[in-house]
């Protein structure tokens, strides 16, 4: 059974035992949300903390529990001047993941453009999408070892929007491993901002293993900081946490 308990700060978190139980809770709370209203807007995430939540929304949907057929779903990055069937690109991840294993239409996917000749005005137009489609009523985020959200690095501004970004070393070194040659991996990329992720009705935010532990005491419980972007989510008056226990292993919890 999953455990609650509370911050320091007084935020909602949810610690299981495993990645896997924890990739079912966030999917149940995704689940939820559109049984809730099924126009839901989403915000989605890329990378490896989601990957499971993806496969048990697939089981859901296989399993007729839930519908993405009135779903809107923005997601959160992408790398500058790949394409969008390259392997690497979170065009093709999101597809291969999710997007071609459900029923949610076409024409409300939004995904940046990564390969666009004006990347400022991809920004600017990725942006005021989110801004038309009424805003995102469940976020659901990981968080980088250096505490990046989406690909909001240390230093970025709080009320930042949807931009390119330069990545870090350590962000480029961890995900370089998706690609053939390390050297292939981009430099930059396009994220929403930290201030149009803050503008979202609820957020989810995920985390596993031991590695994420000391970040996530950082995120949760330390100084709201531009060096720990993630930092930030401490103000979010509808925040759940979702953590297995190796990554809540420096936080102090009680059961509720």
């Amino acid at each position: 059974m999953p455990a609650r308990g509370w911050s320091a700060l007084g935020r909602n978190i949810i610690i299981v035992d495993d990645y896997l139980t924890m990739s079912q809770a966030a999917a149940q709370a995704v689940i939820q949300q559109i049984k809730k209203d099924k126009n839901t807007v989403l915000g989605l995430p890329t990378g490896k903390t989601p990957i499971g939540l993806y496969k048990a929304l697939v089981r859901a949907v296989k399993q007729e529990a839930v519908s993405f057929k009135g779903v809107r779903a923005f997601i959160l990055d992408e790398y500058v001047g790949l394409a969008k069937n390259d392997k690497a690109s979170y065009h093709f991840f999101m597809q291969d993941k999710l997007f071609g294993k459900v029923d949610i239409k076409k024409e409300n996917i939004f995904m940046p453009d990564g390969q666009a000749e004006d990347l400022t005005g991809e920004c600017l137009r990725y942006e005021s999408l989110i801004k038309k489609s009424g805003g995102i009523d469940l976020l659901v985020l990981g968080i980088g070892l250096n505490g990046h959200l989406a690909f909001n690095e240390p230093g970025s501004d709080f009320d930042s929007k949807t931009r390119v970004v330069k990545l870090k070393a350590e962000t480029r070194r961890v995900n370089a491993v998706n690609f053939t040659k390390p050297e292939q991996m981009p430099s930059s990329a396009i994220t929403i901002g930290l201030g149009t992720i803050m503008k979202a009705e609820k957020i989810i935010l995920m985390a596993s293993g031991e590695k994420k532990a000391k970040i996530i005491k950082r995120a949760l419980t330390g100084k709201i900081t531009g060096a720990v972007p993630a930092s930030i989510l401490q103000k979010h008056k509808n925040l759940t946490v979702i953590l297995d226990k190796d990554a809540a292993k420096h936080l102090v919890t009680h059961s509720a």
